[in-house]
This record gives C-alpha cells, sequence and structure tokens, in this order.
C-alpha cells in the first residue's frame, strides 16, 4: 500500500512530463505576444535603415504610415545628424496557447528604434515605457513644388535661323516665371543657343525632379529628361544635358 500510494503522485505527473519532452517548455502566451510586437518594431528599423538621410519629420511619417505602427515620439533632428533618430513607436502582438489560455492574449508595447547611418541591419529595439501623450499625427507628405513647364513653354522665345539666342533675355524669362523658391534654376549660352535647367533637389536616392529647355536658332525645346537619366549618378537634370541631350535609353 506505501508502494502504492508513492506511485500516485508520479503517475499524475506523467502526462505532464510527456508534454514538457515532447513540446518544450511552454513559452508564457503574454511573452510570446510581446516578442510579435517586438517583431513588428523591428520592421520599422529595417524600413528606415539605410544611408539616405531623413528629417524627424519624414522619419515619423513613414513609420506611422505602416501597419499597426504608432509613433509615440521621435528624438532628434535627421537620420544624419549627430547621434541620429530615436522613434519610440507603439505596436502589439497577439497569442494563443489552447493548453493555458481561456483566450487570445494581445498585448500593446513600446519600443525604441534607433536610425542613423551607424544602425546595424535588423538591430533589435529597446523596450521603453509608452509616453502618456497621444500618437503623433504628421498628416499627408507636402507635395514638391511644380515646375512650371506649360509657362516656360509659352515664354521662351524663339530665335529665327540663322540668328542667336540671347542669354540675358532668356534670364529674365527665368526670372519672371511664379516658381517656387526651392526651385534652382541655371542658364548657359554655348555657341549661339542657351540652355535652361529648373531643378527641385531631391534626396539623391530616387529620381530628381527637373525640365530642360534649349533655346537654339530655328527650334525652342522643352522637355523633362527619362526617369533612368534623372537616377543618381545619371546626368540627365543638368544644364549640359539641355544643351547636348543624352540619347534616349533604349
Amino acid at each position: 500500500m506505501r508502494a502504492g500510494r508513492a506511485l500516485r503522485p508520479l503517475l499524475l505527473l506523467a502526462p505532464l512530463a510527456l508534454l514538457v519532452a515532447g513540446c518544450g517548455v511552454a513559452e508564457p502566451s503574454e511573452e510570446k505576444a510581446t516578442d510579435e510586437a517586438r517583431d513588428a518594431a523591428k520592421t520599422v528599423g529595417e524600413r528606415l535603415y539605410g544611408q539616405r538621410p531623413r528629417t524627424a519629420e519624414e522619419a515619423g511619417r513613414e513609420a506611422a504610415g505602416m501597419e499597426g505602427v504608432e509613433v509615440m515620439r521621435v528624438d532628434g533632428t535627421s537620420t544624419h545628424d549627430g547621434d541620429g533618430l530615436e522613434l519610440v513607436v507603439r505596436t502589439s502582438g497577439s497569442a494563443y496557447n489552447s493548453t493555458f489560455d481561456l483566450e487570445e492574449i494581445t498585448v500593446r508595447r513600446c519600443f525604441a528604434v534607433r536610425v542613423s547611418p551607424r544602425s546595424e541591419w535588423r538591430e533589435k529595439p529597446r523596450d521603453v515605457d509608452c509616453p502618456d501623450s497621444l500618437p503623433l499625427d504628421f498628416g499627408p507628405a507636402p507635395e514638391p513644388p511644380q515646375l512650371p513647364e506649360r509657362e516656360l513653354r509659352a515664354k521662351l522665345p524663339r530665335v529665327p535661323e540663322g540668328g542667336l539666342a540671347d542669354e540675358a533675355e532668356v534670364r529674365r524669362v527665368i526670372a519672371a516665371l511664379d516658381m517656387d523658391p526651392a526651385i534652382r534654376s541655371e542658364v548657359k549660352a554655348e555657341d549661339g543657343r542657351v540652355g535652361v535647367l529648373l531643378l527641385v533637389p531631391g534626396d539623391g536616392f530616387g529620381p530628381q525632379d527637373c525640365l530642360l529647355a534649349r533655346v537654339d536658332p530655328g527650334a525652342t525645346e522643352v522637355w523633362v529628361p527619362p526617369r533612368i537619366q534623372r537616377m543618381r549618378g545619371e546626368a540627365g537634370c543638368t544644364v549640359s544635358n539641355a544643351l547636348h541631350p543624352a540619347p534616349p535609353p533604349h
């Protein structure tokens, strides 16, 4: 009888031992849900990773546009100033273990995501307390300045064949255009013709937004270079390309 009583607790523990041996130690659902929330925060760092410079507003807006991500705070001015940026984001995660849980466990957690040229790929976000404030609202991104293609085409001088384009006259036309101050202009004369560049400064990574024109005896042209010529490292958005246009891509 004593031996039977001693074996009874062991028999009761046997199913649990088999469960542990077969499946490993069960991770608490809250911890698993927190890991899922952390992975969601990690994707913010992955999206913002790289050498492309971003202001605090640009980085915050991009992160806030990701599904399930709330941006609670942004510290710093830009990714390339000082120590870069640190974004505090709030994400959620869920987990369910039918053995232990009556229903799915959902958590909301905050993490600090570091963004700078020295950030590591897939860097682990730091657990932080959530601020008491509401998530930041960045609103839509501002529209880039519009290049005055139609106005430029209408106002540039037409020079008859055998004549000479007047650089001073072209400069007066450019100066009189109602352009956004962010648009940069360049005018250059060469061999009796005048080239014009109107450029919206970009971030150095995506295609530039530019407009080219050439006042030539017998022909005045205004055009936008092909996208591939406006990419980083290409010379599509230069006044030289206005005077000596590169052949179109095949």
